[in-house]
């Protein structure tokens, strides 16, 4: 019954964790374009680093494959505009230096382009 349990335990932990999509990294000149993924195979978050740092444009998505925020970073500072989305609103930040200098929302009925 042990040896049974224990085969059993095994055989689930290793399911559990075949599960977990293991980051993609690619060298594109001197930056590394990071994708990150959610466990359904759908794609979390892309992006670049360069020197270690954020870099570039970033984008998350939700699990469904929509998107849930876009923005640039510049040496690992959030920089210039984001938007973030949900299903009722867009908010559009502005960022200098990783501060928030303004931010915009708008409503589920305003007409918006996730491109």
């Amino acid at each position: 019954m042990r040896k049974t349990l224990f085969v059993g335990l095994l055989l689930m932990a290793g399911v559990v964790s075949a599960q977990k999509i293991e980051p993609k990294y690619e060298v594109m000149g001197k930056q590394v374009k990071a994708t990150y993924y959610y466990d359904n195979g759908q794609i979390k978050q892309e992006g670049f680093y360069k020197d270690g740092k954020l870099n570039g444009k970033w984008i998350a998505y939700n699990e469904d494959g929509s998107k849930q925020s876009m923005g640039e970073y510049a040496k690992g500072v959030k920089t210039g505009k984001w938007f973030f989305w949900n299903n009722a609103t867009l908010a559009e930040v502005d960022y200098n230096q990783s501060k928030i200098v303004e931010i915009k929302k708008w409503t589920k009925d305003a007409i918006v382009n996730r491109n």
